[in-house]
């Protein structure tokens, strides 16, 4: 009997798909006696507080307007003194660049070990077991932690687990003081948003994704030419965002678009968490890479292993001899 706390961090002010895949992996390693429960800290909660309730046991809602912004500083302060309370075996979160930043601080003043970007976790006795990919997603290690001296925490990559169902059970939801004596040591500036494209590429059915492997800007042209016979629209990995190749409203991940299209073709791309945590929906997955080893081929229905610029132009043109 196992019990765990899922820390729910929103993105666009809406519950992320993560936070009901990490209540899957939740009752999974709680066990049919364990408990789960949420932790979910902003302004206005109490709609996202009864949807969490359908899925999980407890439901602790730091409800403010200092938190209308979110801040891993903050966050971490407010959350360690609840987790010092309910004492959870577990604590998960959604490995985001989020978490990233709030994760180390509360494992630190827990004094709880932590491991991050798991794909899987399983729990036997008193150990937790997680695994995880090293060496750029060319290795899978399996990384343990003790839960006997005050618990562990794990992040968890986006899509590891499949989301739980909304049920009618109704969960208690715990209304948390804000500390009169806590504030912020950030300050928060602006938010910069991308300028809006006359193309939505989270609304594609097909996307044909370009990474790095495509070396040069001026070699774009292949790309377009490929998704132009496809009926496709061009997406793209951050590097080549980084150097001025596609505007950054064609970035998928997670610092980027999440986009959920039938079709998902990457070219060149080495298919990193950051970039595949913005791949939502289950698409069927082509991947053109020269390195057979690369991660992408390990989410793909589809792998070719060759040099892009040999590929793609053939491809192309096969595409355009059936479709006539």
């Amino acid at each position: 009997m196992q019990k765990i706390l899922v820390i729910v961090a929103l993105e666009n002010e809406l519950v992320p798909d993560s936070t009901w895949e990490l209540a899957t992996a939740a009752r999974h390693l709680a066990g049919d006696d364990g408990s789960v429960a949420a932790l979910i800290s902003g302004r206005s909660l109490s709609p996202h507080a009864t949807e969490l309730a359908r899925r999980f046991d407890q439901v602790f809602v730091m409800d403010h307007e200092d938190l209308a912004v979110p801040d891993g500083d903050l966050y971490a302060d407010l959350t360690a003194p609840i987790v010092q309370r309910e004492t959870p075996d577990l604590i998960l979160m959604a490995h985001t660049n989020f978490a990233m930043d709030m994760v180390p601080r509360l494992a630190t003043a827990l004094d709880r070990p932590l491991l991050t970007d798991c794909l899987a976790l399983e729990i036997a006795g008193n150990d937790l077991t997680a695994t995880r990919t090293m060496y750029a997603g060319k290795v899978h290690a399996r990384l343990q932690a003790s839960l006997a001296h005050g618990g562990c925490i794990a992040t968890v990559r986006p899509g590891s687990y499949e989301p739980a169902d909304s049920t009618d059970a109704k969960g208690e939801i715990v209304q948390e003081t804000f500390p009169a004596d806590l504030s912020a040591r950030r300050r928060f500036v602006r938010t910069v948003k991308p300028e809006a494209e006359d193309v939505d590429i989270s609304q594609a059915g097909v996307l044909v994704a370009v990474g790095r492997g495509i070396d040069d800007g001026d070699n774009m042209e292949i790309i377009h030419e490929l998704a132009n016979a496809l009926g496709a629209e061009v997406a793209c990995s951050r590097p080549v965002v980084d150097k001025g190749w596609l505007p950054k409203t064609r970035q998928v991940g997670t610092s980027g678009v999440t986009v959920r299209p039938q079709v998902y073709m990457t070219i060149g791309i080495s298919g990193s968490f950051q970039h595949m945590g913005g791949v939502k929906g289950g698409p069927f997955v082509v991947a053109i890479n020269s390195d057979p080893r690369a991660p992408i081929f390990s989410e793909a229905d589809v792998g070719i292993v060759g040099d892009l610029f040999d590929i793609v132009p053939v491809l192309t043109e096969k595409i355009k001899a059936v479709s006539g």
